[in-house]
């Protein structure tokens, strides 16, 4: 008995004598006999029924269609994508149709990069953006670049750029630094029709946990023995920085920071006070800081029309100090706060002098220190001393609570 599906070819004697192929066999169990009057035309048939057998044992059809091989390879990959969906391929082509454009163009990354830079640039000299935010933009995309250096705009998915934040393991806080300079990359993207969609949509940002600690500042013995120190530096030619950084809590930083903007015109010594304008201060709004008798002391000796705020190679004297007394980019101006806020316990005044709000005094600064040791750090003077003068007092100078 022959095998289910399987077909032979046996020469084959009619009753009129003639001599015929016959092809013998079972296709989906019928049988199957057919005569042929040669061999070639057998074997032909056979090898079409072995065909039909093997399409019915797995599930193959032969259909007469007009698509090449490859489209109908295609058409049976989206068929088997589609299969637990329960809808036919119809509906979804439809949709494609009916709701996907192609981008305008396909962007470079490296040219969309160039033109997002111009904008911001332009929103710079029209005082829209700090020159710290723009450095950090430029950092950002300058590494955006050497991650993807051929790529095009449309090519950054969402997996893609999960993967770019969290190359080197980052901090939460910088993967959400990378994020929003990517975001806003990819809005402007958006604007032109370089892509479809942000795929950061799908992508949050990390929540972070607020610190509940206090700032970390230097005791009234530290800053006295770092004014001492700068004092002895480079005929006191560092003592003005340092002064009003410790002392008025101007932004320290020499490249982007207040004091890389402070002019001795807003230092109104005869009026006792330190006038930030809005060209001057880091969040665009004007405060006046009081000058202290101690920091009105210092600025005597060291007079900024014989001393500049910010001297030549100020950046690395500074980094030379700084390690030699571990001081943080930040640590001057959150000692002034923290001494300040314990000299005068007044929050309010306090965030109008440093330019923060009072939840941010409340929350960083409070009870930092001791009433004693902010009066030993307001009474910080200097070696060199000016011709003997009365000291200014600003108006509006808050009560001690020491008198």
């Amino acid at each position: 008995m022959q095998h289910e599906n399987s077909f032979s070819v046996s020469r084959f004697k009619n009753r009129n004598g003639a001599f015929s192929f016959r092809v013998d066999g079972y296709l989906n169990g019928n049988r199957i006999r057919r005569n042929f009057k040669t061999r070639e035309e057998a074997a032909a048939e056979q090898a079409a029924l072995t065909i039909k057998a093997l399409q019915l044992a797995s599930n193959l059809r032969s259909v007469s269609t007009s698509l090449t091989e490859d489209q109908v390879r295609e058409a049976e990959v989206a068929f088997r994508r589609i299969t637990e969906r329960g809808r036919p391929l119809s509906f979804y082509v439809d949709f494609t149709l009916t709701n996907f454009r192609e981008p305008a163009s396909r962007k470079l990354i490296a040219e969309a990069v160039t033109e997002f830079e111009a904008a911001k640039r332009h929103e710079y000299q029209q005082d829209l953006l700090s020159k710290a935010y723009l450095r950090q933009l430029r950092c950002e995309l300058q590494r955006l670049q050497s991650h993807f250096p051929k790529g095009t705009v449309e090519e950054l998915t969402g997996p893609r750029l999960l993967g770019y934040f969290e190359s080197g393991l980052p901090a939460r806080k910088t993967f959400n630094n990378r994020r929003g300079v990517i975001s806003a990359f990819l809005n402007y993207a958006l604007q032109r029709d370089w892509i479809l969609e942000n795929p950061l949509v799908k992508i949050p940002a990390h929540r972070l946990r607020r610190s509940r600690c206090g700032a970390r500042t230097l005791t009234a013995a530290s800053a006295q023995e770092l004014m001492a120190y700068v004092e002895t530096q480079h005929d006191g030619g560092l003592v003005p920085f340092f002064a009003l950084c410790l002392f008025a809590g101007i932004r320290p930083c020499v490249r982007t920071g207040e004091i890389s903007r402070l002019r001795p015109e807003h230092v109104l010594l005869a009026d006792a006070v330190v006038a930030i304008d809005g060209e001057v201060s880091k969040v665009r709004e004007p405060r006046r800081i009081v000058i202290q008798l101690n920091l009105a002391a210092w600025l005597r000796a060291y007079p900024l029309t014989q001393f500049p705020i910010i001297p030549l190679n100020t950046q690395h004297l500074r980094a030379r100090i700084a390690k030699k007394f571990e001081l943080s980019h930040d640590i001057m101006r959150h000692t002034y706060i923290s001494m300040f806020v314990a000299k005068f316990r007044s929050m309010g005044e306090a965030a109008l002098q440093a330019g923060n709000s009072e939840s941010i005094i409340r929350k960083h600064y409070l009870d930092l220190k001791s009433t004693a040791e902010a009066e030993q750090f307001f009474s910080i003077m200097p070696k060199r001393r000016a011709a003997l003068e009365p000291l200014p007092v600003a108006a509006g100078q808050p009560v001690d609570v020491a008198a």
